[in-house]
């Protein structure tokens, strides 16, 4: 049963297309309700205003869904790779044309600023795009027979319905990279956004729906992620699950598929490490290590948690960095500033802990270090010097816009410092000495290395971290094999 429910008016009403907002999960090509009517609210993060509420489906629920796509499957992974590829590219018009829509609903659910929101809405797309021309590019491989008169090919075929449980700071991005693959290599979806945002995931449905996905192929199921997942992580027809998030939750995550032998595709934390030799270019350093800090307010699994400067620059570093951190804008995502609000109080208190606790063990403090005036989820940007080695910062994602910057001497010990940690997502490395680059980026243990620049993502790379930084890697043609299972036929014509 779908239960209607009146909502004040909320400022997501003022979008060009009001259609794109959607409060109901949608599931089997239909928006649907809780059949018990619970909802969940959905808040601004700038100020807490009610944005609207979405549906809270149930365990129940979530298996339908399962269903829905199971049924969708037999035709879906059957279909032509050119008109998977025909949808595909549709779906990606369809986002290019609504793009500043779609921007205001991630500002307005999300926080971010909204020149980064654009931006995340052009990234998000380009994935639909390439892989809709990567759908017609897994063909039947031939292989030398060793054996007297048979055949040997390897086909590629898609592993079934794909569950995909995508995170609140890129409400958009994080699940077109999936979905697109999925869909392109023949599996159909069942989606869970951040109970946090998830009117960015329903837009896509919305949008989806209007390019004539059928029926059952994408799902979006919203709701409490206990009760959406589980039912999926224990349902043997879920064949690939795929997570971007905390390494925490991927561990549980991992435990709980392992009844039924799902294939797992994970993005899990990052501290990434910063490493500024002598002889890089200090200012540009300085604004590379600026964008690896501060972008999307320091919430991001790609965020520099760690700047290691070699000690002959360290002074000048430090002097440049704090300025440009002292000159950054703190506001509200349509007033473009270059720090947003973080997400909830979780986040907030974790930026007060970080410093209160650095600070103690004898950082010094150049900068910010408290809540910001502009409301009660916003932190200065801070920066932190001098930070000693047993602050937990140094060891611990801050995940907001907190500066741990640390000396160096030699490249073994800051190569040995940048690895010593669970994590091994991305790494920077600012060096103008070829050999030392070479050297440094065999070294590190990431499975991403930026050298001398920031900006690395995009759909045609592969990416995916090392050690308890994840498994498996998404986007390029990488993300699509996740998604499908290698089929050896040997044959013989008698």
């Amino acid at each position: 049963m779908t239960v209607h429910r009146t909502f004040p008016k909320s400022p997501l009403s003022e979008l060009s297309d009001p259609r794109l907002v959607r409060n109901f999960a949608y599931v089997n090509g239909k928006w649907q309700g809780a059949a018990s009517g619970a909802a969940l609210p959905v808040a601004n993060p700038a100020d807490g205003a009610w944005l609207g509420e979405v549906a809270r489906l149930s365990g129940d629920e979530a298996r339908a869904a399962v269903d829905a796509a199971q049924t969708a499957f037999e035709s879906w992974s059957q279909s032509l790779p050119q008109e998977r590829a025909r949808l595909l590219r549709r779906w990606y018009e369809l986002m290019k044309e609504h793009k500043e829509d779609l921007a205001r609903i991630m500002v307005l659910e999300q926080g971010k600023p909204i020149s980064e929101a654009r931006g995340e809405i052009d990234y998000a797309a380009d994935f639909i795009e390439f892989y809709a021309e990567e759908t017609r590019r897994p063909n039947i491989e031939g292989v030398t027979s060793h054996l007297p008169d048979a055949e040997v090919e390897l086909w590629r075929e898609p592993m079934g319905v794909a569950a995909l449980i995508t995170p609140w700071n890129f409400p958009s991005a994080m699940l077109t990279r999936k979905a697109a693959a999925a869909l392109a290599a023949g599996c159909t979806i069942v989606a869970h956004p951040s109970a946090e945002t998830p009117f960015s995931a329903l837009a896509l449905a919305e949008l989806a729906e209007r390019a004539g996905l059928p029926p059952g192929v994408f799902n979006v199921v919203t709701g409490e992620a206990p009760e959406i997942v589980e039912p999926w992580t224990a349902d043997p027809r879920v064949r690939v699950l795929s997570f971007t998030g905390s390494t925490e939750i991927g561990r549980l995550l991992y435990k709980q598929c392992a009844g039924t032998v799902k294939s797992l595709i994970m993005e899990l934390g990052g501290h990434a490490p910063v490493i500024v030799f002598k002889g890089a270019e200090i200012d540009r350093a300085v604004a590379e290590t600026m964008k690896a800090k501060f972008a999307t307010s320091g919430q991001d699994c790609l965020g520099a948690n760690r700047i290691f400067i070699e000690r002959a620059i360290y002074d000048a570093f430090v002097e440049k960095f704090t300025a440009a951190t002292e000159a950054l804008t703190v506001g509200t995502g349509f007033d473009d500033p270059d720090i947003g609000p973080l997400m909830n109080e979780r986040a907030v208190a974790k930026q007060e802990e970080h410093v209160a606790d650095a600070v103690e063990k004898g950082a010094r403090l150049l900068c910010g270090g408290k809540r910001h005036a502009a409301g009660k989820l916003f932190f200065e940007p801070t920066v932190l010097a001098d930070v000693p080695e047993d602050a937990a910062i140094l060891s611990e994602e801050t995940f907001g816009p907190v500066a741990a910057l640390v000396p160096f001497d030699t490249e073994d010990e800051v190569v040995a410092r940048a690895n010593a940690t669970e994590y091994g997502l991305v790494a920077y490395v600012h060096s103008l000495d070829p050999r030392r680059i070479y050297r440094v980026s065999r070294a590190l243990q990431f499975g991403m290395v930026a050298v001398n620049r920031t900006k690395v993502t995009g759909a045609p790379i592969p990416f995916g971290g090392m050690k308890q930084s994840g498994l498996g890697r998404e986007g390029a043609r990488q993300g699509l094999e996740a998604f499908t299972e290698i089929k050896y036929v040997c044959r013989d014509w008698g």
